[in-house]
């Protein structure tokens, strides 16, 4: 959307809502904090899942040593 859309439209709301009593102001304003809230905590949970994100107890040094010992080097040549 367009800066002179969004504008337009978050003066058309304001417009529908400057009726509001202080009393439910405060709480559209609570409830739209929180939903922006709720959209962080959500954003930063699906971080962890598209970068490969595990938990261990292992050191990095063990994991490396893991790593190392389970390779397997075969240098034979295959036959065509």
């Amino acid at each position: 959307m367009k800066a002179n859309a969004s504008t337009s439209l978050v003066d058309n709301y304001f417009g529908l809502l400057n009726g509001l009593s202080k009393e439910n102001k405060l709480r559209l304003i609570a409830k739209l904090s929180n939903s922006i809230a709720d959209e962080v905590v959500k954003n930063e949970d699906r971080i962890d899942k598209y970068f490969g994100a595990f938990i261990s107890d292992k050191t990095a040094e063990e994991i490396i040593k893991e790593i190392r010992e389970s390779r397997n080097f075969n240098r034979s040549m295959e036959a065509f």
